[in-house]
């Protein structure tokens, strides 16, 4: 074995991403599904150039957490400053507008079958800007290039591996070059190798276009590959935030336990049990 594949180097240290200017404010963020509180008073600030992945178990509130910095959920209370707007006050066509400086990857790639991958990644063009055609296809096929599915702009969805879904993905999301790029889940349901080259391909995305990345995942190699700070979320509320170093070393059970993948028994109040069998509502 190598000394670099021993001492990590294929990885070198990032400058401290702390010191660059928020992108992402989270504050004291609340929200509730019907009745049921899901996220628990949540702040958070990631900065300008940083890859911050959020993690946690299911119904730990990621999944919510992200849907919120989309704009697609309106919190009960607190504030979440994006790009130094208020996303919680804005109106829809504010929401609009701000949305084109934002990218999404979403989990299965949500590519249109019926259109080729070309104009898949042409499509944020076509819907928010005035280019001409032309200019479409040439910033289509650099992003084909960044992504490395240069030359399958013709094909159809269904003629793509599910790696090249993603990565086809990733192209439409990055092709109006946004601030922000948010990715959910993007290593679900690959094979290693073709994970490897997804987290590479983030890397090179954040390297090459200066963008804000953030991911929710579950794959803690992906994490630990790609990430400058990590959030772990634990039923709504955050565990901890810190680097990859200060994660593995935290001596906080429930972190421990995700990390190694044990099973937590959970316990309920009687009360709450029959509740949930009888799908009635807890009265305080």
């Amino acid at each position: 074995m190598s000394e670099a594949s021993t001492t990590g180097s294929e990885n070198p240290p990032r400058p401290d991403v702390t010191q660059q200017p928020p992108v992402i404010e989270v504050r004291d963020l609340v929200t509730h599904y019907g009745t049921r509180e899901i996220l628990h008073g949540v702040s958070t600030t990631i900065h300008q150039g940083e890859i911050m992945v959020i993690m946690g178990g299911s119904g730990s509130g990621k999944t919510t957490l992200l849907r919120h910095l989309l704009g697609l959920e309106k919190a009960s209370s607190g504030s979440i400053q994006l790009l130094g707007r208020e996303l919680t006050t804005m109106s829809d066509p504010e929401l609009y507008q701000l949305a084109k400086k934002m990218g999404v990857a979403f989990q299965g790639g949500a590519l249109f079958s019926s259109m080729t991958v070309g104009d898949n990644v042409m499509l944020p063009l076509v819907e928010h800007t005035k280019l001409d055609p032309d200019t479409m296809e040439i910033m289509m096929r650099l992003k084909l290039e960044v992504v490395k599915l240069g030359g399958f702009e013709n094909l159809m969805p269904s003629e793509l591996s599910g790696g090249m879904i993603k990565r086809a993905a990733f192209a439409r999301a990055v092709i109006t070059d946004p601030a922000l790029l948010f990715a959910d889940e993007p290593s679900a349901g690959l094979d290693p190798v073709v994970s490897r080259s997804l987290d590479e391909l983030i890397l090179e995305l954040r390297d090459a276009l200066g963008m804000t990345i953030v991911v929710v995942t579950h794959e803690l190699e992906s994490a630990f590959t790609i990430a400058d700070r990590i959030t772990i979320l634990d039923k709504g509320n955050i565990l901890i935030t810190g680097s990859v170093d200060e994660i593995k070393q935290s001596e906080n059970e429930r972190i421990q336990n995700l990390l190694h993948r044990r099973f937590e028994e959970e316990e309920l109040d009687p009360d709450e049990y029959l509740a949930r069998l009888t799908g009635e509502e807890l009265r305080d």
